[in-house]
């Protein structure tokens, strides 16, 4: 009995230790604060290039958004307005609705009573114009993409040299030597990849929003025409 005492408190030790040294590796987990710190320096420019893809996606969502906001309604006034031939009342509707499509229909009345075809020019000309400013900032974004992971391996490879440095310089080579500098190398890549990974998502989905803008400018620009070539059907 007293030998069964003695290993059910040895146990009962045991238990209790692993127990602390589960609460201690819990305590000292790595926190993003701590990647960061230990990223090193090329932990900042990965910053600056979030913030300003941040900047980009918010900025262009919302922009893109707006652009979006002319309706089938609205294009109905518009057409009632040139067959009562209020031409401009029709032009301030397009004016007040501050969108792409406003602008291209605004064009195309301005150039009323020229060859069709040259009414239907301009307003491709206006079109292309619109797409332009719906996709600035995207070559930016796409940068920021395929940017961030090159620093971050960049980082990797700087971290590395450090770590083989200090090894190279130490009398005595020890494991915490190594450590330092991997540490750095995959903190750098992870920040990167990370970036890099959000960053292409963003672009993409303002790719996708814009592609759908752009048809609603060309379906907006058809049927201007086809208000156009009434007349001439009768």
């Amino acid at each position: 009995m007293h030998t069964l005492s003695i290993l059910l408190n040895t146990a009962a030790q045991a238990a209790t230790e692993t127990a602390k040294n589960l609460n201690t590796q819990v305590s000292t987990s790595l926190t993003p604060a701590d990647i960061f710190e230990k990223g090193g320096v090329m932990m900042y420019p990965l910053v600056i290039l979030s913030i300003i893809a941040l900047y980009i996606f918010g900025e262009r969502y919302f922009a893109i958004a707006r652009a979006r906001k002319f309706d089938n309604n609205m294009m109905n006034e518009i057409k009632q307005k040139i067959k009562a031939q209020e031409f401009n009342d029709a032009l301030l509707i397009c004016e007040t609705s501050n969108t792409p499509m406003g602008r291209m229909i605004a064009k195309g009345i301005r150039r009323m009573g020229r060859p069709l075809s040259d009414v239907q020019t301009a307003i491709e000309n206006v079109g292309n114009l619109e797409i332009s400013k719906l996709e600035k900032g995207l070559p930016v974004l796409a940068s920021v993409s395929g940017g961030a992971p090159m620093i971050g391996f960049l980082g990797t490879v700087m971290g590395m040299i450090q770590a083989f440095y200090e090894m190279s310089s130490a009398k005595n080579v020890d494991i915490s030597n190594l450590a330092g500098g991997i540490y750095t190398a995959m903190s750098t890549t992870a920040g990167g990849l990370l970036v890099g990974i959000l960053a292409y998502f963003a672009y993409n989905i303002l790719v996708a929003r814009v592609d759908k803008t752009v048809a609603i400018m060309e379906h907006t620009s058809t049927e201007f025409m086809d208000i156009l070539h009434e007349p001439t059907k009768k």
